[in-house]
């Protein structure tokens, strides 16, 4: 069982004189930059020349700075940057910020995982990754309660890095939900197994796979649309509230016959075997080697994959299907 710390186990005081760089501002930067100020710590923001999130942190009355004079100052840098320009920043701004008892912490352990970012050994490092996305992070934090966490050492130089951790995911309202400790491998390869088995590869591909079947059977896109995607969210609110068996209590009892036979169609030997060789892939460092040579090259296959798919049956249908559901307040990705 996972080893699990409230608010209780956690000492806030530890935030009392460190200045908190958070170097990014998009979904989770906002919310640890704001939940932090907020539960009494100084915290500035750290972000690129010309960032258009600039404005925004200092209209909620943020310090703003750039990411290497933010870094310069800071007794902690948590890293909120996408992982893809995290090695960069660290490079050019935090590195030569590093100095001994400062403390690094991330949001994801992909770098340090994979050895992108190799931090002096007079640092601590730590990761604090909630389990939501950042703006329920802070709509839940101003409401009162909090959405649970991840906590990890990867190095303690100090002796109180798990101690510091603990207070710093107090300070975002985590320990209000509860904060799990973890270690940075475990994060990452459960969070990019998750991405790629489940929550959006296997999902988005089971997704397309049945519409195709339906429509080149015959039956109308805008039917095969609605039985295959829309209708998924109804099901995936069902687990998220009380898990498989209150969805299978929920739904009807032919859906529920349907799931326990139609499942084991699908999810075959081969579909496991296909899971344990990504699971694989992303233990070996395959898979990162592989992504990382691809950033590097530009991004050429990624893009044009991107491309494609914006282009697909199935994406072209349901434009046109959520324009009569205004209440959904669809978005179009341009």
């Amino acid at each position: 069982m996972a080893n699990i710390y409230y608010d209780k186990d956690a000492d806030l005081s530890l935030l009392d004189g460190k200045k908190i760089a958070v170097l990014g501002y998009g979904s989770q930067g906002h919310a640890h930059a704001l939940n932090l100020r907020d539960s009494g710590a100084d915290v500035v923001v750290g972000l690129y020349e010309g960032s258009p999130s600039w404005a925004k942190a200092e209209a909620e009355g943020l310090t703003v700075k750039t990411t290497a004079d933010a870094c310069a100052e800071a007794d902690v840098i948590m890293v909120l940057a996408p992982d893809t320009k995290q090695a960069a920043i660290y490079k050019e701004a935090i590195e030569p910020n590093l100095s001994e008892g400062k403390t690094l912490m991330f949001g994801h352990g992909f770098n340090i995982r994979y050895a992108q970012i190799v931090p002096p050994a007079y640092v601590d490092v730590s990761m604090v990754a909630p389990k939501a996305p950042g703006h329920r992070v802070r709509e839940v934090y101003v409401e009162g309660t909090g959405t649970p966490c991840l906590v990890a050492v990867h190095q303690d130089a100090s002796g109180q890095a798990k101690e510091f951790a603990l207070a710093y995911a107090k300070g975002l309202g985590c320990t209000r939900a509860g904060a799990l400790e973890t270690t940075f491998s475990e994060e990452t390869e459960t969070d990019l197994f998750g991405e790629q088995a489940i929550l959006c590869g296997g999902v988005s591909a089971l997704v397309e796979a049945g519409f195709n079947t339906l429509v080149e059977a015959g039956y109308q896109p805008e039917i095969a649309y609605f039985e295959c995607l829309h209708e998924l969210k109804l099901i995936v609110d069902l687990f998220y509230r009380g898990g498989l068996s209150y969805m299978r209590y929920s739904v009807s009892d032919t859906a529920a016959h349907g799931d326990y036979t139609g499942g084991p169609k699908i999810i075959t030997e081969q579909t496991r075997e296909a899971m344990r060789q990504i699971l694989a892939d992303i233990q070996s460092g395959a898979y990162a080697e592989g992504w990382i040579e691809e950033n590097a090259n530009g991004r050429p296959w990624f893009d044009q994959r991107r491309e494609e798919a914006r282009d697909s049956q199935i994406e072209q249908v349901g434009r046109e299907l959520r324009q009569m559901m205004p209440w959904l307040d669809p978005v179009e990705i341009e």
